[in-house]
């Protein structure tokens, strides 16, 4: 019989003062030049956590942002410190325990911008909802014709509100201007597809088609860097991605995935309301999104 490796739910308070827990990361501040993020194996759905965690979905998380972080340096900066790090750091803190390795980095502090950053290269989601009605996505006309899930003619840059709580919206890229502004808006777009661009190309080369993602992004807010735009939070996972298999990939319908979706699709068929609280996931389940998140670290990354 093969062991459940353990989860974490949520990461100890120790010696750090704790900025926020979002819905899955951990943030700590232990001054005011840096974080310290702890991944979590908490998952969420439709705007909630639910009760059981993924075990070892943190690490996964870690690791793969880790990746790309490192991978995409070219294009933009980011906002890593320190990969892995130990208890060098602020040991006055007493802040480090071992449970901590593979799912923690050191960051620069950065003010996060008011908006989200989504790339769709397919048509899925919200965005094929919206296309079926209107024959748009986030606004900008698409052609006539289109399939589910079909390769879009280009790929589009569809901002969205950051809800505190609730669900994010999507606007236009004036709305997005705006927000922050047409100088940054315009970093952000440019920045975001070619991140895309190229993690796209690194995908299919290893069987994944990554059909649309999310990015995030912040302004250095210390230091000589001050005001400079920089990649932060996670990239390219499970869950800000949909991640396809490309050797099964047919337009026209839903598609296997490495990702998320895996869950979302077994709480649509038990009727969940998607109202608190949310339902537990089966053992089967929970099993089966870890080894889909294990599946598509080690495809991309190895």
């Amino acid at each position: 019989m093969s062991m459940t490796p353990t989860a974490m739910f949520a990461s100890q308070e120790r010696g750090l003062p704790l900025l926020r827990r979002g819905k899955v990361r951990d943030v700590y501040q232990p001054s005011d030049e840096h974080l310290i993020i702890v991944a979590c194996d908490r998952i969420s759905a439709f705007d909630h956590v639910l009760p059981a965690p993924v075990p070892t979905k943190g690490m996964i998380l870690t690791r793969m942002s880790n990746f790309w972080f490192q991978k995409t340096e070219h294009l933009i900066a980011n906002h890593i410190v320190d990969y892995d790090p130990g208890p060098q750091w602020y040991p006055e803190l007493d802040w480090y325990y071992e449970d901590l390795k593979g799912r923690t980095v050191l960051v620069r502090k950065a003010e996060p911008l008011a908006i989200e950053a989504i790339v769709r290269g397919y048509l899925s989601g919200s965005g094929w909802k919206e296309y079926q009605n209107l024959g748009t996505v986030c606004g900008i006309s698409l052609p006539q014709g289109l399939e589910e899930s079909a390769r879009l003619p280009e790929t589009i840059f569809t901002p969205s509100t950051k809800a505190q709580s609730g669900h994010d919206e999507n606007i236009s890229f004036d709305e997005a201007a705006s927000l922050v502004g047409r100088d940054i808006a315009e970093k952000v777009r440019d920045a975001s597809l070619a991140l895309y661009g190229f993690a796209a190309e690194h995908a299919l080369e290893r069987g994944i088609i990554i059909a649309d993602t999310k990015f995030e992004f912040g302004l250095v807010n210390e230091g000589a860097d001050k005001g400079e735009l920089i990649l932060i939070d996670e990239v390219l996972t499970p869950d800000s991605s949909r991640f396809w298999p490309a050797d099964s990939y047919e337009p026209g319908r839903a598609q296997a995935s490495f990702d998320k979706q895996f869950v979302r699709d077994y709480l649509e068929s038990i009727g969940w309301n998607k109202e608190a609280p949310a339902p537990p996931l089966p053992d089967d389940v929970i099993e089966k999104t870890r080894e889909k998140y294990q599946e598509a670290l080690l495809r991309l990354t190895s």
